[in-house]
């Protein structure tokens, strides 16, 4: 069987109201990183943070994360472009990975390209209540198609993320262009508790992102639920083909104890054996990628 790719997503904007143990600072990450790596994972998504665990953006932030990182181990690295928090002109969202690319001892091996627009209010079911009802988080298509004519410019590979079956044909129709190359790599990103806008991350959401998979690309697959419990639907995942993008930075899993992000990683890793699914290690990802040798 094709080996298993494991995304650790450690942080994004996750608080620690639930889950003490979301990294925040530079070694944080790093030491978190080297943990993910020993428990499976090959890949590192990040969000930077202020020590009050605001959203950073700034290229220097970033630059200290990364060179942290690979001063301890060999993960490759997924930053973020910033999301909502870095939505000022969301066609500069990708500055930071431009100036990050300039030094190759700061270069992200991947750079994530939402492939589309989309409502990112919150939806309390208890209270009834919607917050965050203006916020859009925009991705014009002319924004995408200069984003991933810089990527190809630098070499680095996106990683084309799908909250729902548009985003899906528009992923496709940026391959056919020519626009991004493959074998691609695509993110089922699916939404659960007060995030609404994604399929939901149950099998038949995943199904329907599935239906809209086209047979005739070269394509790796991989799924998160952001505000939900992946581990629950990974042996679904892991049977049919895909790769996982899990960690506490997407949910605390708090009915687990609140575990830090390797002991998720360790847990999906586990799901991966006992399904007979070997796990890729960092040489594995890069050549099922077709990531550029050392």
């Amino acid at each position: 069987m094709t080996p298993l790719i494991i995304e650790a997503r450690i942080n994004e904007y996750a608080m620690r109201d639930i889950n003490p143990h979301v990294p925040w600072t530079a070694d944080e990450i790093a030491e978190t990183a080297v943990r993910c790596r020993e428990a499976g994972a090959s890949i590192l998504h990040y969000h930077a943070r202020r020590p009050d665990g605001g959203p950073e953006n700034a290229v220097e932030a970033n630059a200290e994360i990364i060179a942290k990182v690979r001063a301890r181990c060999d993960i490759l690295i997924h930053p973020t472009l910033g999301f909502v928090a870095n939505d000022a002109d969301p066609a500069s969202r990708i500055d930071t990975i431009i100036a990050l690319a300039a030094d190759p001892a700061t270069k992200p091996d991947f750079a994530p390209l939402d492939t589309g627009s989309a409502n990112v209010e919150l939806y309390d079911p208890v209270t009834r209540r919607f917050s965050h009802a203006d916020r859009i988080y925009e991705n014009r298509t002319d924004t995408l198609i200069a984003h991933a004519g810089e990527l190809k410019r630098l070499g680095i590979k996106p990683i084309l993320v799908s909250w729902a079956v548009g985003f899906t044909r528009r992923a496709f129709a940026l391959v056919d262009a020519g626009l991004v190359g493959e074998p691609v790599y695509l993110l089922f990103h699916m939404t659960d508790g007060v995030f609404l806008t994604g399929h939901p991350g149950t099998e038949a959401g995943l199904d329907a992102h599935l239906a809209f998979l086209p047979s005739d690309r070269s394509v790796h697959w991989t799924a998160n639920v952001l505000g939900g419990n992946l581990l629950a639907l990974a042996d679904t995942i892991i049977r049919r083909g895909g790769n996982l993008s899990i960690g506490i930075g997407d949910y605390p899993y708090g009915e687990l104890g609140a575990p830090p992000n390797e002991d998720v990683i360790r847990r999906a890793a586990g799901i991966a054996h006992a399904a007979g699914r070997p796990v890729a290690d960092v040489a594995e990802t890069k050549r099922l990628l077709r990531l550029a040798a050392d």
